[in-house]
């Protein structure tokens, strides 16, 4: 297992909520590449909680998405943007079992349309959260065009 770089944080506005190491309120995380499965791991506190000790259904989904951009940026080498996602919230994620566990990995490519499987396992392991993320994917040269996109290399320097 690898650890990504994340090439943005010198990009001028950059200050993504998910992965912006310098967004204040900010979820702050990292990213690793262990074959072709983007992986990250997060410890959920109480501000995140929509019922008491229940990490909120809207911080699953946006933790989803952002596990299957990575899958974007460097495993498929290109950006895109979020078309879908399908969650599935099995069981509850409760915060005082410690760090969570997120993988993604592309499950399809239909023309400018690819699919992640992704998962969320609570602090023991369990399957807690799963989905479906549809990108919408552009060529790599519009990527770093238009969405700033460093190429795939730049995440593994």
């Amino acid at each position: 297992m690898k650890k990504l770089k994340n090439p943005f944080v010198d990009q001028k506005g950059y200050n993504c909520f998910v992965c912006s190491p310098r967004n204040a309120v900010g979820l702050h995380l990292d990213f690793y590449l262990d074959g072709d499965v983007i992986k990250a791991r997060w410890k959920p506190e109480d501000q995140y909680q929509g019922y008491p000790n229940v990490l909120h259904g809207g911080i699953q989904a946006t933790l989803l998405d952002e596990v299957a951009s990575w899958a974007v940026y460097a495993v498929a080498g290109t950006g895109g943007v979020t078309s879908r996602i399908n969650v599935q919230y099995k069981k509850p994620v409760l915060i005082d079992k410690g760090e969570i566990s997120l993988t993604a990995e592309i499950i399809e490519h239909k023309k400018r349309i690819m699919s992640m499987q992704t998962r969320l396992y609570d602090g023991g392991g369990t399957l807690c959260t799963e989905g479906v993320v549809d990108y919408y994917v552009y060529p790599e040269e519009v990527a770093r065009a238009k969405m700033h996109y460093p190429g795939k290399a730049a995440f593994f320097k």
